[in-house]
Parts: C-alpha cells; structure tokens; sequence
C-alpha cells in the first residue's frame, strides 16, 4: 500500500487533512522503550503550523492521543497507534477543486486514479497535514537512535535563493543541530536566517510562495548498515522522503556536483587513527555501495514552493472540459521549508532505525 512503509518496522499513516483525525500505526517497535513525551512534544512543535508568519494561519495543536502500544510509558511490543485530532478546518474553502483542479497539486491526478471519490477538503490525504503522523513516528525513532548514540538533525540550506551556511561533511555534531534547534527559523546562520524570512514575506505579500532545499545529516552511525542495489541506504532514505509532499529531489554527499568532478577530485581518501577507518573527506556523504561508511550520511532534500498562491492561475474546467480561471482562498504556507525540517529528520531517523533493526536486536 502507498502509505506504509518500512520491513523491520512498519510505518502506516493514516487520514485526511479536514477528516476527524490523522494518525500513524508503527508496527515492530522493541519493547521496553521508554518514550519521552514531553520531548516528543517538543519536536512535534517544531512542524506545527500558525506559530509564526512564513506558516498557514490555520492552528492546530498537533498532540498525539495514544492509543496503543504503550505502557507504562514504554513500547509494549504491540502495534503502536496514536492519532491528532483535526480541529481547525475550513472545507468550504475547497469545495470547487472538483472541478477546477489546482495547478501543483495532486487534485487532477487523484481525480483520474479515484475517479472523482477522492477527499478534495484540504487536499486530502494528499496534504502536507499528513506529516504530523510522519513526526509521531519519526520524533519517536528518534529517541530510539539517541540511545544508540545515532542523531539526526537537519536545517533550511537554501530559501528562495538564500545559503545557509553548510553542515561540515566531516564534523557535523549534535551542537550543530541544537544550534538549530535553538532558533526560530532552523538555521545555522540567524542573518541568514533573517534573509530568508524577508524573501518568504515578499513573496507572501506578492501572493506568491517561494520553495528552498533542507539539508540533513546523521552521525553516529556505524559502518556496514544497509545493503546494495535496491536496498541501499540511500533508497532507502530517499523512499521515506518522499513520501513528504513538496519533496522533489534527492541528493547525497556532493550529489550532481560529482558529475563536474574528475574521480581525483571526488573519491574520498581512507585513514585510520590505528584503531577506525574513517575517510578524511565526505564527498559520498556516508554511504557506499548502498552501506554506510560510518562517516556522517549526508543527503538534501530540494522543496518545491507552495502551489497554493494567492494568483489567478489557469486550469481546466473538469466537467466542461474548457479553460478555466482559478482563485485559490484558504490558509496557506508562503513557504514550507521551515516547517518540512523535522519532517526530513523523521522520514531519515524512520529508515535508518528500520535499517539498523536488520542489523542487530535493540
């Protein structure tokens, strides 16, 4: 099925975006976990939307009732299940997506698969809402690395053609994503940072929305996780992101830059302190032959700017089969990069822990 994922644990989300509620199922969690609640919660905050102005004006609390799976505060070896409650939905702002399908969105293509029976109210399953499950899921396998000594973190490296300053391949720590962490907008650089929040608000103010690239990294991962061909640590990640709306492409280490490279300029030399192999450069980005390397796993992610704009845009007239004029009302992100951070931190720490769960008993 489309939205379940995962072989050593199962990830399966449900709802829609202005139904009763969202939810994930996670099945094959080791037991005895204790989960963090209140860190969870934290982490869910940070996704959530109407906290600030680069996010939809719809608010939502984004708490998970847990339905399953838990005792005592730890995993309990049953399937685990917990659910958000929609709360602030306006589905009358969606009512004519029927008919006049939104350009860069899955309204016409959802309309030829299901036939017209598809949730159109808030894009349905096919919203950006069905992140908040992705981040029950991800937030708590999370806090299951963290015991290995496996974190995971990830910060806006480009927004509307502003840089952020990079994570080092090589270096990155855990400061590096608590630096993050620690601001308003995730950003190594605040000035960069406040550059980038200008250019989401000149675009809000134009009607329009801008897009950007999220980079994220994994340290404390050893060597030999994964396997090769199709189930490679990077397809693996890369299923997982995108599954995140809005994601549009995928890159590891020095990605496309490679093809610019000659392969003495992109291969990573080895070096051992006498006791661990380590590479004194990250241009494969922790990853080789579909296995990690044990050197930070370093992949981008590239963000599409939000398709609902406040313009007039052409579409077709579904029922008429004619050109047709849309005006998109409804609440909406200018740009969702900040938001979609912990979301490509949950998708990654979900496929590694399934990974790692190959590998070896928790």
């Amino acid at each position: 099925m489309a939205s379940i994922y995962g072989k050593n644990i199962v990830v399966s989300v449900f709802g829609q975006s202005h139904a009763p509620a969202i939810g994930v199922t996670v099945d094959g969690l080791p037991a005895g976990q204790q989960i963090d609640m209140q860190a969870l919660a934290r982490f869910m905050a940070r996704r959530a939307p109407g906290q600030n102005a680069w996010s939809t004006a719809r608010r939502e609390a984004d708490a998970p009732k847990f339905l399953c799976g838990l005792s005592e505060g730890k995993t309990c070896g049953a399937p685990l299940t917990a659910v958000i409650e929609n709360t602030n939905v306006r589905s009358r702002d969606y009512s004519q997506l029927r008919e006049l399908p939104r350009p860069g969105h899955a309204d016409y293509t959802a309309q030829v698969k299901y036939g017209g029976f598809q949730d159109v109210a808030g894009g349905g399953h096919f919203s950006g809402r069905l992140t908040a499950p992705i981040c029950i899921a991800g937030g708590i396998c999370m806090q299951l690395l963290a015991q290995k000594g496996i974190h995971v973190g990830a910060h806006a490296a480009q927004v509307a053609g502003v840089d952020d300053r990079p994570f080092d391949p090589v270096g990155v720590s855990r400061a590096d994503f608590e630096a993050v962490w620690s601001q308003a907008f995730p950003v190594l650089d605040p000035q960069k940072g406040a550059q980038m929040c200008e250019r989401i608000e000149q675009a809000r103010m134009a009607g329009d929305s801008v897009g950007g690239v999220i980079e994220c990294a994994v340290i404390g991962l050893p060597a030999g996780i994964g396997d090769p061909m199709f189930d490679g640590m990077e397809n693996r990640i890369a299923q997982a992101v995108f599954g995140v709306p809005a994601v549009k492409g995928i890159e590891f280490g020095n990605g496309f830059g490679a093809a610019a490279l000659l392969g003495s300029q992109n291969n990573d030399a080895f070096a051992t302190d006498g006791v661990h192999v380590f590479t004194k450069t990250n241009r494969h980005g922790g990853i080789l032959g579909g296995i990690t390397s044990g050197m930070p796993v370093l992949f981008r992610a590239a963000i599409k700017p939000t398709p609902s704009i406040a313009q007039p845009q052409d579409t077709v007239s579904l029922p008429k089969m004619e050109n047709a004029s849309l005006n998109i009302t409804g609440r909406h992100d200018p740009c969702i990069v900040a938001r979609a951070v912990p979301v490509i931190e949950a998708a990654a720490a979900i496929a590694v822990l399934d990974a790692m769960l190959e590998k070896s008993s928790w």
